[in-house]
């Protein structure tokens, strides 16, 4: 990917950005590649920015959401929502032929890459803050003023909820090679529980630990939110739900892919979140249905494909299997709950 990115030429149109290094010439090294995106380490002194842009096989749809994702960095940029600020963007690919962002380089470490980095693999004490700030960062995203930050018209809030369990459905229905159990019950119940009031916000659409870097050391501290793939303006509650899946009613689940030993109750983390956003969480069994059923069938295709290629990673497979009906499951039977309590 280097060799088509003249050093010189991208020197000079950093300079016309104001990028940091002013004049000096960029070191350029790739360091995570694919038909998706392509991220390039451009170093200038001891400066250090990450270039983003789609893979060589990138389609139209992934240069849109590149495009929506300058769109989405550049309204956060100056807000106190930890991210990679935007340093410059070439949305028309008039240097590379296709669209591309540099942003500043996050110093953090990714819960994904060997779980907890010290001192919270051991200091169980340390670790609850990093659910702490999980929480943090959905509520300064959910309560930022999207419109202000120019994001009018970035997603469709009005009716967002009533849209939710078809759209989900009709997605399924474009891959689907198994029955879900639960699944008409849970569409059903969201179907007829749909809020008819809510705050609409900027959604990050996948808020997990798998999509955060902290910074090292304790205390915990979020250095940035990433992959924005999914964004949208919609209800920032269900990135609320969504990072609460790994919770069992009060309690962190055993099965959890990270070691939640010593985090948060349920109850410690919604009111942290109340706190910060100015939003009420008393609604959130609602989100809960809604965050199991969605990522019930997102995870569903990736386990679908695999089925119809035959070529399917047999330890993905055998993951997600599972995985899937359990979430749709949790989906019904906590929506027969509400149902049973309503009446």
């Amino acid at each position: 990917m280097t060799d088509v990115i003249d050093a010189r030429e991208l020197g000079r149109w950093l300079d016309q950005h104001d990028a940091p290094g002013n004049g000096e010439l960029p070191e350029i090294q790739t360091i995570s590649g694919g038909s998706q995106n392509t991220l390039l380490r451009v170093t200038r002194g001891d400066n250090r920015m990450v270039l983003r842009t789609p893979g060589a096989r990138a389609d139209q749809k992934r240069l849109d959401e590149l495009l929506r994702e300058i769109r989405l960095v550049r309204a956060l940029k100056g807000t106190d929502v930890p991210h990679a600020e935007l340093i410059a963007a070439d949305e028309a690919g008039e240097l590379m032929g296709k669209p591309f962002y540099v942003m500043a380089e996050i110093d953090g470490w990714s819960p994904m890459d060997d779980g907890w980095e010290p001192p919270f693999d051991t200091d169980v004490e340390a670790r609850r803050g990093l659910a702490f700030q999980l929480i943090e960062g959905a509520a300064k995203l959910g309560r930022l003023d999207w419109r202000a930050q120019g994001l009018e018209g970035f997603g469709r809030p009005d009716g967002f909820h009533q849209r939710q369990p078809d759209r989900w459905l009709s997605f399924l229905q474009s891959f689907q090679v198994r029955e879900l159990p639960g699944l008409d019950v849970a569409a059903d119940w969201l179907r007829a529980n749909a809020p008819s009031h809510f705050t609409p916000g900027i959604m990050h659409g996948d808020y997990q630990y798998a999509n955060v870097m902290y910074a090292h050391g304790a205390p915990a501290r979020l250095a940035a939110l990433v992959d924005w793939e999914m964004t949208t303006i919609g209800d920032p509650l269900l990135d609320l739900a969504w990072a609460l899946l790994g919770y069992d009613g009060e309690e962190p689940r055993a099965d959890f892919y990270l070691d939640v030993t010593g985090m948060p109750t349920r109850s410690e983390l919604l009111a942290h979140y109340e706190k910060v956003s100015g939003l009420s969480t008393e609604n959130i069994d609602y989100y809960l249905v809604l965050a199991n059923f969605k990522i019930g069938i997102v995870l569903e295709k990736t386990y679908a494909a695999g089925v119809k290629s035959g070529k399917g990673d047999p330890r993905v497979l055998a993951a997600f299997g599972p995985m899937v009906l359990q979430s749709i499951a949790t989906a019904a039977e906590l929506a027969r709950s509400l149902a049973t309590k309503v009446h």
